[in-house]
């Protein structure tokens, strides 16, 4: 008999049918009537599915009274009406398999709440947790979302390199990708000697898509890549990864203010949709992680985001009535302190920076007729910060040419993007969305090591 996901089986009304459901046990209750209630749970709904085990069964006592949390079992039974209170369906079971039992003496899920931090020690197993499964379902109805939205306005999806012997952030924080013995490399004149390495020069982890992006916008309008990234910052806080997935739509013949707008719908588009898909998800952590969450949510779908320039952003903070780690001058990055003191308390919604100084952003955003600022942009929401990070790219040869040497990065490494402004160069923009910091945003988790299967930080690589 074909299988059925409990989450079909939950909101079905063909009482008297006959169902076949598997998953794992999360309770098992034993009735001096001689049954058993078992909750089991697929993964496939936040909810469980109650099933009522008559003691007749012939393996009742061999099986049924051995199942614990986190044992693993099929049922095939009749579905009825529950009378219970909070579910509107059971199950009847007439035969339940077993297919592993879970020693409860070593089980380590065993207690109601176990702290995050421990969690991720147990990473092979916490998506079996209420709040795992949760965050892995918003997760993938994020990634859906995302798809369907960029399809639905004539995007391509682009699959872009992750080897790439260009830094597209300029920063240097990069993972090294070699197939030479490290031990004892082939040296050439002191130095090591990289034509006989597999690439036959210097090779990292790329740290951005974007720039390989560019190249397929100039010549097919519009196009988005959705992949792992990388970065070797030393960083232990709840807002890093050393892998990290982002999401980087790029656009010809479009400006700052067309990558804004672009940017705004798909944010709202993206929490329109959890809204209407993620219900029980979504009330879980609303009750249990972040009580403000649903109405943070809401707000950002009906609100229009708020655009101001970094000057005036700074100008607000100056003035502010509050204490900041980080001091605020014209000319320093916005810290994340300073972002949400913006969105939380100046302005209470999303908002939109815009034209950030020069020095602090990278070579290829689009300079702006003051000499000072760039085109460039930020998105930032409530509770998180910056969740998005863009800008008007630089479509004329000789400024990002001037660019590229103001920053002291090797001209040899860019002499393809530069080809890109010789020949039919266009205006054209585009951003990067950190998938972590949006399933944080959409979830009230704390920490990115939470929202991802398998955090990669520094000394942690285990699974």
């Amino acid at each position: 008999m074909k299988r059925t996901l409990i989450k079909h089986v939950l909101a079905s009304t063909e009482y008297g049918s006959t169902v076949m459901v598997a998953g794992w046990v999360r309770t098992r209750r034993d009735s001096k009537g001689g049954f058993s209630f078992l909750e089991i749970n697929d993964g496939s709904a936040f909810s469980g599915l109650q099933i009522i085990v008559p003691g007749e069964l012939d393996n009742y006592e061999s099986d049924v009274l051995r199942l614990t949390i986190g044992s693993a079992v099929a049922v095939e039974g009749e579905l009825v009406e529950s009378p219970g209170a909070g579910q509107s369906v059971e199950v009847h079971a007439a035969r339940v398999r077993a297919f592993g039992f879970a020693d409860p003496e070593e089980y380590p899920l065993q207690k109601k709440r176990i702290s995050f931090e421990k969690l991720r020690e147990l990473a092979h197993l916490r998506a079996r947790t209420n709040t795992f499964g949760a965050v892995a379902r918003v997760r993938n109805a994020l990634a859906y979302a995302t798809h369907k939205f960029y399809q639905e306005r004539d995007f391509l999806y682009l699959h872009t390199p992750m080897i790439t012997s260009s830094d597209a952030e300029g920063a240097g924080e990069m993972f090294q990708v070699t197939t030479l013995d490290l031990a004892a490399p082939p040296r050439l004149d002191g130095e090591v000697d990289y034509s006989e390495d597999f690439f036959g020069k210097p090779t990292y982890l790329t740290v951005s898509g974007q720039l390989g992006a560019e190249t397929y916008a100039l010549a097919l309008d519009r196009v988005y890549t959705f992949g792992p990234t990388f970065r070797a910052e030393n960083s232990n806080t709840r807002r890093h990864l050393a892998e990290f997935w982002m999401i980087e739509p790029e656009v010809a013949f479009a400006d700052l203010a067309d990558n804004a707008d672009l940017a705004e719908d798909y944010v709202r588009y993206l929490f329109r949709y959890i809204l209407d898909r993620c219900s029980d998800d979504l009330e879980f952590f609303n009750k249990w992680v972040d009580d403000g969450l649903l109405a943070r949510l809401a707000s950002i779908t009906d609100t229009d985001f708020e655009r101001i320039t970094y000057t005036e952003a700074v100008e607000v903070l100056e003035k502010a009535d509050a204490e900041f780690e980080y001091p605020v001058n014209w000319g320093a990055d916005l810290q994340s302190e300073h972002e949400r003191y913006l969105t939380e308390v100046a302005y209470g919604k999303p908002l939109i920076v815009t034209d950030y100084p020069a020095d602090i952003k990278a070579f290829y955003m689009r300079r702006n007729d003051d000499g000072k600022t760039v085109a460039a942009m930020d998105v930032l929401v409530p509770s998180v910060g910056e969740i998005v990070g863009g800008s008007q790219r630089e479509e004329r040869h000789d400024v990002l040419l001037d660019s590229i040497r103001a920053k002291g990065l090797p001209e040899e490494h860019y002499w393809w993007y530069l080809d890109l402004r010789r020949f039919g160069s266009v205006p054209h923009s585009g951003f990067g969305l950190g998938f972590g910091r949006l399933v944080q945003f959409a979830t009230g988790m704390q920490n990115i090591r939470d929202v991802i299967p398998f955090p990669r930080t520094p000394n942690s690589a285990e699974f």
